[in-house]
């Protein structure tokens, strides 16, 4: 099972994610409330402003101070890291 950092120790299965999304726009907000309601809302930017919004399989929504770019760098080297 490989690992992903998303910032601050917190790590999720990259097996399990879904999407990764700016938080920016009204869609992604109402899914982030949404989530909030339903207790599926996961905030593991510590207090930092959300700059990547993580859709898994298991139905939760994981907020991440790390940027989308940086996260998506950290997977495609774990890919890599597993193909060698």
């Amino acid at each position: 099972m490989k690992l992903i950092n998303i910032g601050f120790g917190s790590m999720i299965a990259a097996h399990r994610l879904l999407a990764i999304v700016s938080p920016d726009s009204a869609p992604v907000k109402r899914v982030i409330q949404e989530a909030k309601d339903r207790g599926m809302l996961i905030d593991a930017s510590y207090g930092h402003k959300t700059k990547a919004v993580l859709l898994m399989d298991t139905d939760h929504v994981i907020l991440s101070a790390v940027t989308p770019e940086t996260i998506n760098a950290r997977l495609s080297q774990k890919e890599e890291e597993v193909a060698e």
